[in-house]
């Protein structure tokens, strides 16, 4: 059921019980035969010279498929009304423009159109993605009086709660993720909904060192606040705020990094405060996605009998796709690619590095004579774009997907 706020506008975040009516249309932009086969084959597919196995848990998650069955069960509720996302529904690029095929605008972003939320009415419906959206948006949206539908994962609702328990207790929230990712910037939010409240964004364990330095021994001030310029909240004083930290995390990113993010500021605060009185200046809550940690360990083990190279599919704006991507390409050849037409063939293939913004093309990277190839996919990734992909790397040698029987 949905919940009144005010006396007029709707907010639903239970979906519309619509499941069944949508499940056709879900089944039919993003199953695929080809996975359900291989999934029962023991992640594994022989064909010939050419060996697939693919990681035991990859591609959707519980949240992504939420999210986008309530997307779909939305355009059935509302087939009148104007539909319109606050973003990127997930990092997925078939799955937003599917989205867009289905009637539903994006108000902001790489697929936006021209509108702003200013021209919305309380007419219009609202989806608020799986990532979550800022306070201020939120804000925006019930002044307006749209409908709203809320797809925000339950594991991102997780680290709200414990971002706002850490505001209230006068903890500023350090968040391990990238200042500029939609999820984190809806968490960061959450911070700033309580007096004094405060946040820091650290990316990586580099950044997490300048932090844990100034903690232990102090130092130029202007010059951190300068270097985390547009990771702090407004007002970010670091003589004031990181004598008091609570650690949480954006929930894409590599668990064992989040844990060493946490340890290297526990440590820290030990040296500078005392063991006795951790308490009073550290606050560390588990706030590491299953499924994100489900995907890792999946192909962690993939990787104990390493194949001769491995494919990542997932959007390149993906966090946990490019997280996958680190993981793989410290132990074999890597491939991070969006979709399956990056594969042109058995001699060129369109992907693209970690840490970088741009595509490039590969030329003789499938290696001859008979082959084994690891795969995986990001929790954005549909499984027909799997099979897809899957299906390409057959066709580089000439193969198509067996009979069944």
């Amino acid at each position: 059921m949905p919940e009144l706020i005010g006396e007029e506008q709707l907010y639903y975040r239970k979906g519309f019980g619509l499941k069944e009516e949508v499940g056709a249309d879900l089944a039919h932009a993003y199953r695929s035969d080809l996975i359900d086969r291989m999934v029962a084959a023991g992640h594994r597919l022989d064909v010939d010279d050419m060996t697939i196995r693919l990681a035991q848990e990859f591609g959707n998650c519980y949240g992504v498929d939420r999210a986008v069955q309530y997307a779909y069960e939305t355009r059935r509720r509302f087939p009148e009304r104007r539909l319109f996302l606050t973003g990127e529904l997930i990092h997925n690029p078939h799955v937003n423009k599917e989205m867009l095929a289905n009637g539903i605008g994006f108000l902001t972003g790489s697929y936006a159109e021209d509108i702003s939320y200013d021209e919305l009415t309380e007419e219009d419906v609202v989806l608020l993605p799986a990532f979550g959206a800022p306070t201020d948006i939120m804000r925006k949206l019930r002044d307006i009086g749209c409908v709203l539908v809320d797809t925000t994962c339950g594991s991102v609702l997780l680290v709200w709660k414990t971002v706002e328990r850490f505001a209230r207790e006068g903890f500023t929230a350090i968040i391990h993720g990238k200042y500029y990712h939609e999820e984190t910037q809806a968490t960061a939010s959450r911070a700033l909904e309580y007096r004094g409240g405060a946040y820091l964004v650290v990316r990586d364990l580099e950044e997490t060192g300048l932090v844990t330095d100034f903690i232990r021994r102090g130092g130029d001030a202007s010059a951190l606040s300068e270097r985390f310029a547009k990771a702090t909240s407004p007002g970010f004083d670091f003589e004031v705020h990181v004598e008091r930290v609570g650690i949480a995390n954006q929930t894409t990113m590599l668990m064992r990094e989040t844990e060493a993010v946490a340890e290297m500021l526990r440590l820290a605060m030990i040296d500078r405060y005392g063991e006795a009185d951790l308490d009073d200046h550290y606050r560390a809550l588990d706030t590491i996605c299953s499924a994100t940690q489900e995907r890792q360990d999946a192909v962690e083990e993939l990787l104990l009998e390493p194949p001769q190279l491995m494919i990542v599919l997932g959007g390149y704006n993906s966090s946990n796709t490019n997280n996958l991507t680190r993981i793989c390409q410290a132990v074999v050849l890597t491939y991070h690619i969006d979709d399956s037409s990056c594969i042109e063939g058995p001699n060129s293939i369109r992907h693209q590095p970690v840490d970088q913004d741009d595509e490039i093309s590969t030329v003789d990277w499938l290696p001859p004579g008979p082959v084994e190839i690891g795969m995986t996919a990001g929790a954005s990734t549909p499984n027909n774009k799997v099979g897809e992909t899957i299906e390409r790397l057959l066709a580089c040698r000439g193969h198509t997907i067996p009979a069944v029987g």
